[in-house]
């Protein structure tokens, strides 16, 4: 029997909300999305509005409503895939004391100098806290973005609002806050708070001591396919759905990406290029990399762990190039009439021109090399100051070398990713390759030629965390047993294979982009360190 859920895909810069029909297999019946602000704040700092992510959910479902049959009594459960690792503290009526915190906030070097790097130190932590950190969570909050630490900034520089803090949660716990009343926190999401002991699926109490963190503001736990209860009244009513309709726990993007892709059996890797990117690959145990700051993460299946390494800006580079390179000097106005509007071009986007440009630049870029940093860097090395850069520029460059450039550092990353996730974990031979990234054939073979990986993408893959949310409502309304069944319903559309003809030159402009970041890290700290 058919059923349809409505999945929420809570991304860094907006929402995409999809209706799906679930049988035999996962149908896409209607999509919208609706952007809102990423602030950007001197000192490092990066916050979102929660009423602006709320305003666009409800746009958002009226618009998936107004473009199919599908009605909302018909909708028999509610999910989400979410951005992770955000910050929303809240009073008891759940209203946020201060706007939410990005994973991308970097503000608090204060409180992590001060909380982690006294004393005798593996990799920059503490080992008195690094050592019980590693055991009880699986990882160790030593980077600056970790939620612990712009929880302890509010300590030190808000403590009025501070007083107020009924609960600490992440984005998607949020929203659920705002449909059902409920203070809850998925097994994905507490492990990204670093305070949660995998091992016994619990708060740790002594890592909230040795962090400085109250117990009490901690939500209960629940599995990500557990059903957390029904819309209030008054939620439905913002939101056009029914009264006491199930709302599901659901996962983080780290979690439910990888679902989404197929790419859920022991051994499987996948590569997502959306705003950030990330490589990750499933494993059967907790493993981690502090010198690479790489972690085997909790995730949506009870059984596996995905060892996840991340880049904070990805296809934001991208947007970044279309914004401030290809939209003044690409030609991308002809007689004043926007490309992708002329009559007279095939292009459908600005994207579909920049991709057709890029095809026609030659592999290399004549030996210019972009490095993704754009608002520092995490793995497989942590620095807040790093920044992007194009190296190696002459007077031959041109501008088309510059844009693919772009793509070419991103992949460069990944294949660092992978490389480096190789020395614990044996990433797999075919990776699934999603995220708005991979709508671009060219991004595809270039992604193949850099890493030497056969790249398989599936059908819609801007929308695979969606896809993922609703495999847990899938799994939560009895349609299939286990998370792990996705695979089946998600077979790849596209297969890329590296080219050998362009391994000499991948392979030598990647052996310089490693040795970038320790040439210029004094340089980056001096003129970005605050």
């Amino acid at each position: 029997m058919k059923k349809y859920v409505i999945s929420y895909d809570i991304g860094t810069t907006g929402v995409k909300t999809c209706i799906f029909e679930i049988e035999s297999e996962i149908k896409l019946i209607s999509a919208a999305m609706e952007g809102y602000q990423l602030y950007i704040l001197p000192g490092g700092g990066a916050e979102q509005d929660p009423d602006e992510w709320w305003a666009a959910l409800c746009s958002t479902t009226n618009k998936v409503f107004s473009q199919c049959d599908i009605k909302p009594e018909q909708i028999e459960g509610i999910s989400f895939c979410s951005q992770m690792q955000g910050l929303v503290l809240v009073d008891k009526e759940g209203k946020p004391v201060h706007r939410a915190f990005s994973y991308m906030d970097q503000r608090a070097t204060k409180q992590i100098k001060e909380g982690m790097a006294y004393g005798l130190q593996i990799a920059g932590a503490n080992i008195k806290k690094l050592i019980p950190s590693l055991i009880i969570t699986g990882a160790v909050s030593c980077s600056v973005k970790d939620p612990v630490w712009k929880y302890n900034w509010v300590k030190d520089n808000e403590p009025d609002n501070f007083k107020k803090i009924y609960k600490w949660l992440d984005v998607k716990e949020y929203l659920i806050s705002r449909m059902t009343g409920k203070f809850i926190m998925t097994k994905d999401s507490a492990f990204g708070t670093l305070l949660y002991d995998y091992k016994n699926a619990c708060w740790s109490p002594k890592i909230c001591k040795i962090l400085g963190v109250n117990p009490d503001h901690l939500a209960d736990i629940v599995d990500c396919t557990a059903n957390v209860g029904g819309l209030t009244a008054q939620a439905a009513s913002e939101l056009g759905l029914c009264e006491g309709t199930s709302v599901y726990g659901g996962g983080g993007d780290a979690s439910l990406i990888g679902v989404g892709a197929g790419a859920t059996e022991l051994g499987d890797t996948h590569i997502y290029q959306g705003t950030s990117g990330w490589a990750s690959t499933v494993c059967a145990k907790s493993t981690v990399d502090t010198s690479a700051m790489i972690a085997a993460i909790v995730g949506a299946d009870k059984k596996t762990f995905n060892y996840f390494a991340e880049l904070e800006t990805a296809g934001k580079c991208l947007e970044w190039v279309k914004d401030h390179i290809a939209l003044d000097e690409v030609n991308i106005y002809l007689n004043k009439t926007h490309v992708a509007e002329s009559k007279e071009t095939e292009f459908t986007s600005l994207y579909d021109y920049l991709s057709k440009i890029i095809s026609e630049t030659e592999p290399g870029c004549g030996g210019v090399i972009f490095t993704p940093w754009l608002h520092g860097n995490r793995c497989p090395f942590e620095d807040p100051n790093s920044r992007g850069m194009f190296f190696n520029l002459s007077l031959d460059t041109g501008k088309t070398q510059i844009i693919r450039s772009v793509i070419e550092g991103v992949c460069y990353h990944m294949r660092w990713f992978l490389e480096t996730q190789d020395k614990k974990v044996k990433t797999s031979e075919v990776v699934r390759f999603v995220g708005g990234g991979a709508l671009s054939d060219v991004t595809c073979q270039i992604l193949a030629d850099i890493t030497g990986k056969t790249i398989e993408t599936v059908d819609s893959p801007q929308n695979v965390g969606a896809v993922g949310a609703a495999v847990i409502m899938a799994v939560g309304l009895g349609i299939i047993n286990d998370v792990d069944e996705a695979k089946k319903l998600v077979p790849a559309k596209k297969v890329f294979r590296p080219s050998s003809e362009n391994k000499a030159i991948y392979d030598r402009n990647y052996a310089v982009y490693k040795t970038l970041y320790k040439n210029n890290k004094e340089a980056f700290k001096t003129l970005n360190a605050q």
